[in-house]
């Protein structure tokens, strides 16, 4: 089941959800509204999964950055959410979707216990200028069926995300943990 947005409220006033900041004025009728942060990373380059991707960071300032197609950015939600009772699903919104705009790649799953800001794999249709804390999409929260465990206690590799993180699948092909 979904969370609607009082019961997102709600949960947020018992402690069984965490969003810094929280802004009451920010829940929708199933979702919570999150925001861009204040940073982007620019893959340089051709990618390769065994090893380190090379960035360019882009600060956002208050004039915004134009984004172009054919360049995958990354970036972060500017709110950080945690619950060890509810899964979370980070989705765009209408608004980003028509600007041509894909926020999420992949990854929409936030796990139990999972405190992070969200890392964003970002594309465009078309060059498009955004800005530092611009609304970017949407968070829902979710009932779990069985038995929770918690992201953080299975110690895996983004468990100690601060910000925007780039692909470790290369530590996984060199023989870490998963």
């Amino acid at each position: 089941m979904i969370l609607t947005g009082a019961a997102i409220a709600a949960a947020h006033t018992a402690g069984e959800i965490t969003i810094e900041p929280f802004d009451p004025t920010r829940l929708s009728p199933n979702a919570y509204d999150w925001r861009l942060g204040e940073l982007l990373l620019a893959c340089d380059g051709a990618l390769d999964a065994a090893r380190p991707t090379g960035v360019t960071e882009i600060p956002l300032g208050a004039t915004g950055f134009v984004l172009r197609p054919g360049v995958l950015y990354l970036g972060d939600t500017y709110e950080k959410t945690r619950s060890e009772r509810y899964a979370q699903l980070l989705n765009g919104n209408r608004s980003i979707g028509t600007l041509g705009i894909w926020v999420h790649v992949s990854a929409p799953l936030g796990h139990q216990g999972h405190a992070i800001r969200w890392t964003l794999e970002i594309r465009v249709a078309r060059p498009v200028r955004v800005y530092p804390r611009m609304t970017f999409g949407k968070l829902a929260f979710l009932h779990t069926l069985g038995a929770a465990a918690s992201y953080q206690q299975h110690g895996l590799k983004y468990a100690a995300s601060r910000g925007v993180e780039t692909s470790r699948l290369y530590e996984e092909l060199r023989g870490g943990r998963s």
